[in-house]
């Protein structure tokens, strides 16, 4: 009904840079929420950041002025721009969304997730 699809992870670094793109498509009435969660090896799910409807953002404390989420204009692509990457940055890192559809049920859809490996 609703499908996330991200792109941008990979190797990087300690101190590098990586962005971080998820695009929605299906039956979407509107995007309330968007965002981006990681999960280490043996670690929860854990909020990295997210931007509600009216553009306030929320940040974890441990990515805050290393981090920044953006959107298109459209809001239905959003970004995770991530700077002075650490090894405990290491992750995937999953797209997330709170989505109204077409039919107007809400409901939390996630995309595949994305490897971040930051090594020497």
């Amino acid at each position: 009904q609703v499908q996330l699809v991200e792109s941008g992870g990979g190797l990087v670094q300690p101190g590098g840079s990586l962005t971080l793109s998820c695009t929605a498509s299906g039956s979407i009435f509107a995007i309330r929420a968007m965002g981006w969660y990681r999960q280490g090896s043996g670690e929860a799910r854990e909020l990295v950041a997210r931007v509600d409807r009216g553009g306030t953002t929320d940040y974890a404390d441990s990515v805050r002025g290393r981090f920044a989420i953006s959107r298109d204009n459209a809001k239905t692509t959003w970004y995770l721009v991530m700077n002075i990457l650490t090894p405990e940055d290491t992750a995937r890192y999953y797209c997330w969304a709170y989505v109204t559809t077409q039919s107007r049920q809400h409901d939390n859809y996630w995309g595949q997730g994305t490897q971040v490996t930051v090594s020497s």
